[in-house]
């Protein structure tokens, strides 16, 4: 078994780039910090800042084009991807991307009053069962 699967947490760096495919399929492309803050051996306060490049596909594209802004504070959950292609010389380039999944935004309140909304790829259906009250596992806790 193996497991990929990242989560997120950070502000976005410029705000989504999203083209549509000559199906009408959109995907959108922006970049996400993450920050870590520590003292040093000197005792001096140093931030690292790690740069992602997000990929998001079809309905969450369409939702980011029109929610997701620089400098918003998002959680995103989603994949590693790593692709290559060869460039116009004929060498061969790699990138790793994140496949977001699910992308939620955080922080205060928008303007309009609402609140932070969460979007998932692939919705549940509404027609998914929950497990009944009267069934129990086998979890201590």
């Amino acid at each position: 078994m193996s497991v990929n699967k990242v989560i997120l947490v950070g502000n976005v760096g410029k705000d989504p780039e999203v083209k549509y495919l000559d199906n009408g399929v959109a995907v959108a492309n922006f970049s996400l910090a993450t920050s870590e803050t520590y003292n040093n051996k000197n005792g001096e306060k140093v931030t690292q800042t790690e740069w992602h490049n997000i990929v998001v596909w079809r309905k969450l594209a369409e939702i980011t084009e029109t929610y997701i802004k620089k400098g918003m504070q998002i959680y995103v959950e989603g994949q590693i991807r790593t692709r290559s292609w060869e460039d116009k010389d004929g060498v061969k380039r790699y990138t790793t991307e994140i496949l977001g999944s699910t992308i939620q935004m955080l922080g205060r309140k928008n303007e309009n009053g609402s609140e932070a909304q969460t979007t998932n790829a692939e919705p549940q259906s509404a027609s998914a069962e929950s497990p009944k009250a009267d069934e129990t596992d086998d979890l201590p806790f």
